[in-house]
């Protein structure tokens, strides 16, 4: 017999699934944050959690726990919005889960069962931060981290980061494929495969690691070609958006989601990293590449794009947003799923139109304060003169 508490949580939680999000007032002009998460680990079906037979749980406890659910990636497909986010359990193994919805700022729901990868490799331990590619050759990508236990050290926290590859038509079906391999970093984090091919070959984005914290000597958000994406192989990364000392990317830089394509040039949101005497800071930040060289940066704005707010900034690890999914629909709307504290999924909507006017139209990191001052007061005397013939 199911516990009766089941229909209680039910209603609960049928509750908050179908609740409308609402818009926040913007001052930036750029995005609209919405005032509730997208999903959180409230969403989660209670089928994943409780055993709902009363005689072997009466007393209703959650036996397989749910932590957190974050960092997604985001597709379109068939007027429908569908996001891959991690979801953590209880126990720190996160996995992946589909949730769809009609809207795409409210109503997403989790499909029955979180998806099971294909295990081919048998010293992985846990997966995470999904980056989904819809690519011209028909299929969609999957780009994702395995994370392995570093063998060479005798620390349990030591690990060692791949960047995972699956594909599949539909998100039901998936095709491992061989793990990224690159030649100059022993270590990939944050990788994401472009939607084209470039010069017939398909092209990543990386972020070379020396190790699984810290990136060492790899210089900021890389760029590298392959043959063939069932074996892929990267010979050569060229560093294409390096990270800057006294800047917002001065500890670490990674590539965000898919990148938009617009006709101005490559639009990427990207996340930066820097210290503080709190930890360790997240934000996001914007870049466009050239449409024909997306190797090629031709616009980067000064600063973060989107910080962690309010409630945002309380959780897990907090002070950090993070995003690995867009969706940028035919009618030029733009949204962005964006994970606050690696507790729960937010959205901030925009257009392509905005983001290419943010990009091209806010002045680039002077790096030095002398200069910022400078540059801050040339907009100050515009402004002014302006006002003289109010």
């Amino acid at each position: 017999m199911i516990h009766p508490n089941f229909f209680e949580l039910q209603q609960k939680q049928e509750k908050l699934i179908s609740r409308k999000n609402i818009k926040k007032t913007s001052s930036n002009g750029v995005f609209e944050r919405y005032e509730y998460p997208v999903l959180t680990r409230d969403h989660v079906p209670l089928i994943w959690k409780y055993d709902l037979d009363v005689d072997s749980n009466p007393f209703f406890m959650e036996r397989l726990g749910i932590n957190a659910v974050m960092n997604s990636g985001a597709i379109e497909l068939n007027g429908k919005f569908y996001l891959i986010p991690r979801v953590e359990g209880n126990d720190r193994k996160s996995f992946f889960a589909v949730a769809e919805s009609d809207s795409g700022v409210d109503g997403f729901r989790f499909w029955d069962k979180p998806v099971l990868l294909p295990d081919t490799c048998p010293e992985e331990t846990n997966v995470y931060d999904m980056r989904l590619t819809k690519h011209e050759d028909g299929w969609i990508y999957g780009v994702f981290c395995s994370e392995s236990k570093d063998k060479s050290v005798n620390d349990l926290s030591a690990a060692t980061a791949a960047a995972g590859i699956v594909r599949t038509k539909d998100l039901k079906t998936w095709e491992r494929l061989d793990n990224l391999k690159t030649l100059n970093s022993p270590q990939q984090r944050n990788v994401v495969l472009h939607p084209e091919f470039v010069d017939g070959k398909y092209a990543f984005y990386t972020r070379p690691m020396d190790d699984f914290i810290e990136t060492g000597s790899g210089g900021g958000i890389g760029f590298g070609l392959c043959d063939d994406i069932e074996h892929a192989v990267i010979g050569e990364e060229k560093i294409i958006n390096p990270r800057r000392y006294h800047t917002i990317t001065e500890s670490k830089n990674g590539a965000g989601a898919t990148p938009i394509k617009s006709d101005k040039g490559w639009i990427h949101i990207a996340h930066g990293v820097r210290n503080t005497a709190a930890g360790l800071r997240y934000v996001l930040y914007a870049f466009m590449t050239d449409l024909n060289d997306p190797s090629r940066v031709i616009a980067e704005p000064s600063g973060y794009f989107l910080a962690p707010l309010g409630k945002e900034r309380v959780g897990d690890v907090s002070n950090v947003v993070f995003s690995n999914g867009v969706i940028a629909t035919e009618d030029g709307n733009v949204y962005i799923y964006y994970a606050s504290s690696d507790t729960r999924l937010h959205v901030a909507t925009t257009t392509v139109s905005r983001l290419v006017d943010y990009c091209f139209n806010t002045p680039a990191d002077p790096l030095r304060s002398v200069d910022c001052v400078k540059q801050r007061i040339g907009l100050i005397d515009k402004n002014l003169e302006l006002l003289k013939h109010i």
